[in-house]
């Protein structure tokens, strides 16, 4: 997609492509707020604001590549969307959420982020994370928003701290995760097929089949994925032969879709929480 460079920001002027909203509320990040007229993102230790000015969408960040990189602003979404929409299925939750982008984040971020996502509401994520945020981040750019915490403070977390921080009895999972994976492990890991690194993410405290999709997805960048929650099972019985086996739903939509299949659930996701849901 086409988009421009400043001092301080970066410039988006093809709505068709970024729509910061449908972006942020897919279902795929935790590190943001709404304030005011702007969105705020704090990925890692890094901080930028998302406004709408003169028609045009402006990040405003001292992290310019970082945040291109974050927003995949040089990959063109409408060859994709043209692509998926040969399905009659996808045209609509395209044409809904057209603006969606699927964020570059950092694998253990992502990793930890979505053991506490099970069995949870966004809103609840939220809150936990930027509970922990608060107690062990560093301050940075923002005064407002400390760093997600570094691996090293992490680790010396008791289970109790994480409890108190209201993850509840995902805090185990969380306290044995940290002691089974080092975030250059993760890297590592990088270079396995997906149905390895599939296998690797689910021998992981709190990591079941959906999470494991979660993080291949939205830290990994695997596309050949398809993460299944109660949203996608209800949108799979209505338009496909009803199934109850999330992995069996989830590998027929990988195969349906293919490279694709990523994407096509975030669009899909985003449709039927957002636009279905409230029916």
């Amino acid at each position: 997609m086409i988009y421009t460079k400043g001092e301080n920001f970066i410039e988006i002027e093809d709505k068709s492509q970024f729509n910061i909203e449908h972006i942020l509320e897919c279902g795929q990040v935790f590190c943001y707020e709404k304030k005011d007229d702007r969105f705020i993102v704090f990925p890692q230790d890094k901080y930028a604001e998302i406004i709408e000015e003169d028609g045009k969408t402006r990040i405003y960040t001292t992290d310019i590549d970082y945040f291109i990189n974050w927003f995949d602003l040089d990959n063109d979404y409408n060859k994709i969307k043209a692509e998926l929409s040969k399905q009659n299925i996808m045209r609509e939750p395209i044409k809904f959420g057209y603006g969606i982008r699927i964020l570059k984040q950092n694998p253990f971020e992502t990793l930890i982020s979505f053991i506490i996502s099970a069995n949870n509401n966004i809103k609840r994520i939220k809150l936990i994370l930027n509970n922990i945020r608060n107690a062990i981040g560093e301050s940075g750019e923002s005064k407002e928003h400390k760093s997600f915490p570094s691996y090293d403070r992490l680790l010396e977390c008791s289970q109790e701290f994480f409890k108190n921080m209201g993850a509840g009895y995902r805090a185990d999972y969380l306290y044995k995760v940290l002691r089974q994976i080092t975030p250059s492990k993760l890297c590592d890991m990088q270079a396995l097929s997906t149905k390895e690194l599939r296998a690797k993410l689910i021998s992981l405290s709190g990591v079941g089949p959906k999470v494991a999709d979660c993080v291949l997805l939205f830290g990994f960048n695997r596309f050949d994925v398809f993460p299944v929650d109660t949203w996608i099972e209800q949108m799979y019985n209505k338009y496909y032969t009803p199934l109850q086996n999330r992995e069996k739903i989830s590998q027929n939509l990988v195969s349906e879709f293919g490279s694709l299949a990523g994407y096509a659930q975030q669009y899909l996701f985003y449709y039927q929480r957002s636009f279905i849901g409230k029916e």
